[in-house]
């Protein structure tokens, strides 16, 4: 008995160690950040390597979405006659939820796990310690970059996932099923606030795209520099990014939605 609560205050004391060194980890990244104004092209490249080759993916699973929403939507409201109200449930499902939400997990699976890996692998072939060696800050020119450009990617993903899903579901329910074009673009614009649907979906998708590149520059500048080790960061950032991207979403959800 007394092993096993040994066991257990030990993993719980690793735990918060963990999460110890990672705050102090996020603000040494914080600190590098006003340095990166001297060298944008140092963010421009990293964001067409998380973001625009993320392009294909969230396209592809936005127009999909949107879809499945508008097919979904019409097969429930017909039976009340509101299929008018099919525009309003696509767009706010999309920007509320599935299109932050939806956007932070695949980001987290395709540019997240590509991040961890990447820098896993330098630290393994000591391309870090060889930077520290020739007086290089590797958080200032390897990790902050990466950050920024997670950061900055995020949101625009989540836009333009929510504007694919939009069109996908307009696809759906006015082209093939038939509902008035009309009623579907009138409803969405006159239900759709800019402040309580836009702005909080747009927050939304900051703060996952803080929490989730955070997580997955952490993990491969913490990890074993071994192969077996950075298989096992790249796994972990998938498996916590996706966590702490579904618990944030029910906190931001109760504070901004709250009185609604």
């Amino acid at each position: 008995m007394l092993d096993q609560f040994q066991r257990l205050g030990h993993a719980v004391l690793s735990i918060f160690e963990r999460l110890g060194r990672a705050h102090l980890f996020f603000m040494q990244v914080l600190a590098g950040i006003p340095s990166l104004f001297l060298r944008p092209r140092l963010v421009l490249a990293q964001i067409f390597a998380v973001g625009v080759l993320s392009l294909t993916i969230i396209i592809v699973s936005g127009l999909f979405v949107g879809m499945v929403l508008g097919l979904q939507g019409y097969n429930t409201l017909v039976q009340f006659g509101a299929t008018e109200s099919l525009g309003v449930v696509v767009s706010l499902s999309l920007v509320r939820e599935l299109g932050p939400v939806l956007t932070s997990l695949l980001f987290a699976g395709r540019a997240g796990s590509a991040l961890t890996a990447e820098i896993g692998l330098m630290k393994a072939t000591e391309q870090l310690s060889g930077m520290e060696m020739m007086a290089v800050n590797p958080l200032k020119r390897v990790i902050a970059p990466r950050f920024v450009a997670g950061v900055i990617s995020m949101p625009l993903l989540a836009a333009i996932f929510s504007a694919v899903g939009i069109f996908g579901g307009y696809l759906v329910v006015v082209e093939l099923l038939g509902v008035d074009a009309g009623s579907y673009w009138s409803q969405m614009q006159d239900k759709t606030d800019l402040v309580d649907d836009i702005l909080n979906g747009v927050l939304k998708s900051i703060v996952f795209g803080i929490v989730v590149t955070w997580i997955a520059v952490f993990e491969g500048y913490d990890c074993t520099p071994t192969s077996e080790g950075v298989s096992r960061a790249t796994t972990r950032t998938v498996v916590h990014a996706s966590l702490a991207t579904l618990g944030l979403d029910f906190i931001l959800t109760t504070l901004m939605f709250s009185d609604v």
